[in-house]
C-alpha cells in the first residue's frame, strides 16, 4: 500500500510489530530517492506520538537499527526527537541538519506550525515535500482534541505536501460485527481524521489462531501428568504444540 502511495491504517495488538509497518515503508523510500538520486535534504516524514514516552521508546528501538554499527554520520537515514524535551543545541542541531524522519508529538506539531521561533521556521522548510505523516494511536484522538488533531493533519497536508501519504496504527477502535464491518468502521474514521480517502481494504488487521490441537486434553490428570513428566531433552513443534 505504501508503494502504490495510498494510506492505511493498521489495528493490530500490542507488541504485533506495527512500528515496523511504517517504519519500514519510510525506510525504503528514503534508501530508494537516496539511490536513484532523488532525495532532498530534508524531513521524509513526520511520526506523531500521542505521549512523549511512546516517542521516546521508538527513538530507541530506531538506534538500534539505524544508527548503532554505522559510525558517526554514516548512518543511512536519519532521525531526530522534536518533543520540547531537547536542548538548544539539539533544536539548533535539528534546525541547521534536517533529520529524515522527525518524531513528535501533535502538541509540538502545532506549535512547528503557528510559531516563528527561528528553529520551528527552519524545521517548516526542511518539511517542504513531506512524503509520509504517521499518527500513532489513532483510538486516543477523540472529541475535541480529535477535531484539533484533523484540522492539525489538514494543515500538514496544504502546507507540506496535499498528496502526502497518512498512515495510522491503534491495538482497538472497532470491536461490533464482523471483520468487514469493522474494516468500514475503522477507514470512516481514518478518512475523516486524514482528511483523505483510507479504503476499508487498507485497514490491516489480525487474527488469531490458537496452536494446540482441538483434541488435546487440559482436564486437571492431563495437566497433572504433563507436568510431573517434564520437559523432553528434545522436542519438535508438535509436541511443543501438544
Amino acid at each position: 500500500m505504501a508503494r502504490r502511495g495510498e494510506s492505511y491504517v493498521l489495528t493490530t495488538g500490542t507488541g504485533s510489530g506495527k512500528s515496523l509497518s511504517y517504519f519500514i515503508p519510510i525506510v525504503d523510500d528514503v534508501l530508494r530517492r537516496k539511490r536513484a538520486g532523488q532525495q532532498r535534504k530534508g524531513i521524509t516524514a513526520i511520526v506523531v506520538y500521542p505521549m512523549n514516552a511512546l516517542c521516546n521508546s521508538q527513538r530507541d528501538e530506531l538506534e538500534k537499527f539505524l544508527r548503532l554499527g554505522y559510525g558517526e554520520g554514516k548512518e543511512p537515514v536519519t532521525f531526530a526527537r522534536y518533543t520540547g524535551q531537547e536542548s538548544r543545541e539539539e533544536r539548533e542541531r535539528i534546525a541547521k541538519d534536517p533529520p529524515d524522519i522527525l518524531l513528535t508529538n501533535y502538541v509540538m506539531l502545532e506549535l512547528i506550525m503557528t510559531r516563528f521561533l527561528p528553529t520551528d521556521v527552519a524545521v517548516r522548510n526542511h518539511a517542504a515535500g513531506l512524503r509520509f505523516l504517521v499518527l500513532d494511536e489513532l483510538h486516543t484522538y477523540r472529541g475535541r482534541q480529535g477535531a484539533d488533531v484533523a484540522m492539525l493533519v489538514r494543515r500538514v497536508r496544504e502546507r507540506f505536501n496535499e498528496k502526502l501519504l497518512c498512515i495510522g496504527t491503534s491495538a482497538t477502535m472497532a470491536s461490533e460485527g464482523d471483520a468487514e464491518d469493522r474494516a468500514k468502521v475503522v477507514a470512516q474514521v481514518a478518512t475523516r481524521l486524514f482528511g483523505v480517502e483510507v479504503k476499508p481494504a487498507n485497514i490491516i488487521t489480525e487474527t488469531l489462531h490458537p496452536v494446540t490441537a482441538g483434541s488435546t486434553s487440559i482436564d486437571r490428570s492431563a495437566l497433572s501428568a504433563a507436568i510431573a513428566a517434564g520437559v523432553p531433552a528434545a522436542s519438535s513443534g508438535a509436541d511443543l504444540a501438544a
